[in-house]
């Protein structure tokens, strides 16, 4: 079978594509044209993925995406690409941003969303900074205290049932034999007690732990990864800092930590929010700067 050169192969190859995608005629007078080609040959690859995936295009319009791009191509004045801009800021408002909104704010309650029209006039008005309109700042300082407040009434709604058997566990665990109570509602029992210096907020601390649930799941573990952590006494939640500020090194407790002094309204791996925390912590020294 006679060998076709890749010119004569690109040819074949750019008739066929005209015939079916009406796509330009591509013309091939030198190396540097079949270079051009082949460049946009090659950048198509993983594209069929990327506009699925990542711009949320239905393949099944394959034709119109083709003819958008070819009618982008021609856009290069600033009123086109500006034009072009708007457009594209516009599809990404009423899909990733507001979908994002939306899951974040009403804790993945469908039954629930953001007026979009509303969304799309305060952003347009803005745009147009008319006198006397709210600030982006202000309109932030409001988003911050009333989105919160939404939030939190939704992740009450949804982990209600959570918060309250973390409740029930520490209103019951705080009777037992050993067990104290702070006046931040931390709960710990002492299992063995050093007899060496007691860390700062600002010491750097090395400890052996192991984390659970109230059920007994466990997320994490220094014991398992066969190795102690090292961090500074007030990086970490609010429980395990008011815990470590009051363990001499040697010491090993149990820690019970609401969910106040733990993750919150924050969801953490398998750490649903408002989940009530166990620890067993050893502190094994603090570690010289």
């Amino acid at each position: 079978m006679k060998k076709l050169g890749i010119l004569t192969v690109i040819i074949a190859a750019t008739g066929l594509a005209s015939c079916t995608a009406q796509a330009p005629k591509a013309e091939f007078k030198n190396e540097i044209d079949s270079l051009s080609y082949m460049f946009g040959v090659a950048n198509t690859q993983g594209l069929d993925y990327y506009i699925a995936g990542q711009l949320g295009v239905d393949t099944t319009y394959m034709a119109d995406f083709i003819a958008g791009v070819q009618e982008g191509v021609n856009m290069n004045s600033p009123k086109d690409i500006a034009h072009s801009a708007g457009i594209q800021i516009g599809q990404q408002i009423t899909g990733r941003i507001i979908e994002n909104i939306n899951a974040q704010l009403f804790a993945g309650d469908s039954t629930q969303a953001l007026n979009v029209n509303n969304f799309i006039a305060g952003f347009v008005s803005a745009l147009k900074k008319k006198p006397g309109m709210v600030t982006p700042e202000e309109a932030s300082a409001y988003v911050q205290t009333h989105a919160d407040a939404i939030k939190a009434k939704a992740l009450e709604e949804k982990y209600g049932e959570n918060k309250a058997a973390g409740e029930k566990f520490l209103a019951e665990n705080k009777t037992k034999e050993g067990v104290k109570t702070t006046e931040s509602g931390l709960q710990y029992k002492v299992i063995k007690e050093g007899k060496g210096a007691i860390p700062t907020e600002t010491s750097t601390v090395k400890v052996n732990y192991k984390g659970t649930l109230i059920d007994g799941t466990e997320f994490d573990s220094s014991y398992s990864r066969k190795e102690p952590a090292s961090f500074r006494a007030n990086q970490v939640i609010k429980g395990w800092t008011e815990a470590l500020t009051m363990m001499p090194v040697g010491s090993k407790w149990e820690l019970y930590i609401p969910q106040e002094l733990a993750y919150g309204s924050r969801e953490t791996g398998t750490i649903k929010p408002f989940s009530t925390l166990v620890f067993e912590v050893e502190l094994l020294e603090i570690e010289k700067k």
